[in-house]
């Protein structure tokens, strides 16, 4: 009996839980209830808002169409115009600053360039300046170079091109040439015929012809000694040669290989720093000035030099820069103006020439050219700074009347022709020889 009363007490107790639960829940609908119609509310004024807003907008665009009589378009286009015209002062104004600062910083950073590539231009090379002087061991020397009647020397000269000056300074015998090729050979060719005692006409010209031979040897290893110090290694032997020659050569007292090497060492220092084609710029710098070794035709060293470089077959980059290296057509390529830019730093550099050596190498060649152009001559050589041409005729061709009329006529020419300083002496040689060969 106690058991079923407690159980029936539970279940009035679980009943009144459920109540109070129940009842919670309501006032918990009721109150969402009343917060939703709370949020409808504020959202209807939201809205009301909003279409106020549009409202007020549209009246405000309307306004300002009809006090600025503009369309809504029009109105756009303006502030647009508006806004270019801001933006437009505003890159003016920073293009003018920034054209400014360049032009502070351009010739600073410029020097700066040029005194780094000159700093790589600089070469160890010691040119081996116009030697023009045998020293000899006695003076009896110069009685054997003479020979008899003069005959030694006379072959000597005749078979060099060069005028040899016993009388000037003792202990020395002076070399008279413009062509530092011919002089070179005549230096080599004296000091071994002086060293082996054999001087005659016979022995002589065989000593000629042999220093020729090892004079061609030479320039090839010179060529490419120097094409290899710049960083070429794939030019032909016949230009390397010809580039070699450089080594006797001066162009206004400057050494050419000291000159080319200077050059394009500059050359390559500037194409480097201006991230240019550096291959075509070295190229151009080392056979820039190739023509003036050419001395077989006629014509500028520019010129000269296109000439024999379309002959090997050059690209056409690198000609372009040797033909535009004096300004004489117009630029093509940036490579083109760095080997002109090169070029004139090395020629302008302080100390590196200290004569015009040009006009008066064109007018003792034009001296030459002069006496070559009469009938029956076979070679001409203009000696003693151009106050002497020498001139070897056909004895076959020329009979002793004619060989004086030659004289008498280039003389002539020479005065109505040519431009020079003081005298010119025409000697005029016509030699018969007879040759047998005892058995």
């Amino acid at each position: 009996m106690a058991s079923a009363r407690g159980l029936w007490g539970q279940k009035t107790q679980d009943g009144d839980e459920v109540i109070r639960l129940r009842q919670q829940l309501v006032e918990r609908e009721i109150a969402l209830d009343k917060r939703a119609q709370v949020l409808d509310e504020r959202a209807a004024q939201m809205e009301s808002l909003r279409a106020e807003l549009v409202k007020l907008k549209q009246e405000l665009i309307d306004k300002l169409e009809k006090v600025a009589g503009l369309t809504r378009e029009e109105a756009k286009n303006w502030l647009l115009k508006q806004l270019d015209d801001q933006l437009a002062e505003e890159v003016a104004r920073r293009i003018k600053e920034a054209t400014e600062k360049a032009k502070a910083e351009a010739e600073e950073k410029a020097k700066e360039i040029l005194i780094e590539a000159m700093r790589h231009g600089a070469t160890n090379y010691v040119p081996e300046y116009t030697v023009s002087t045998v020293k000899i061991p006695d003076e009896d020397v110069k009685g054997r170079i003479i020979g008899k009647e003069g005959r030694n020397i006379r072959a000597f000269e005749r078979a060099t091109g060069v005028d040899l000056d016993l009388d000037e300074t003792p202990g020395e015998i002076r070399l008279s040439s413009f062509d530092p090729i011919r002089r070179e050979v005549a230096k080599m060719a004296l000091r071994n015929l002086i060293a082996d005692g054999r001087i005659q006409p016979s022995r002589i010209e065989e000593e000629v012809a042999r220093v020729r031979r090892e004079i061609v040897r030479i320039t090839g290893e010179e060529g490419k000694k120097l094409a290899q110090a710049v960083g070429v290694y794939s030019l032909p032997m016949e230009l390397l040669e010809i580039l070699g020659k450089f080594k006797f050569r001066f162009s206004y007292g400057q050494n050419m290989i000291a000159h080319t090497l200077e050059e394009t060492k500059i050359g390559i220092a500037l194409a480097a720093e201006f991230k240019t084609n550096v291959d075509t710029v070295r190229l151009g710098c080392l056979l820039h000035d190739i023509g003036k070794v050419v001395t077989d035709e006629e014509g500028s060293h520019v010129e000269l030099g296109v000439k024999l470089l379309q002959r090997f077959h050059m690209p056409q980059a690198v000609i372009d820069c040797v033909a535009q290296h004096h300004e004489d057509t117009e630029f093509t390529s940036v490579e083109a103006v760095l080997v002109y830019i090169a070029d004139a730093m090395s020629g302008a550099r302080p100390g590196a020439r200290y004569e015009d050596y040009e006009e008066y190498a064109k007018r003792l060649g034009k001296l030459e050219e002069t006496a070559k152009s009469f009938a029956g001559v076979v070679e001409a050589y203009a000696i003693q700074a151009g106050r002497e041409v020498r001139v070897m005729v056909k004895p076959e061709e020329l009979s002793d009347a004619a060989t004086v009329k030659v004289a008498h006529d280039l003389k002539l020419k020479i005065e109505k022709e040519l431009t020079y300083p003081g005298t010119v002496r025409v000697t005029v040689i016509r030699e018969v020889r007879a040759t047998e060969v005892a058995k």
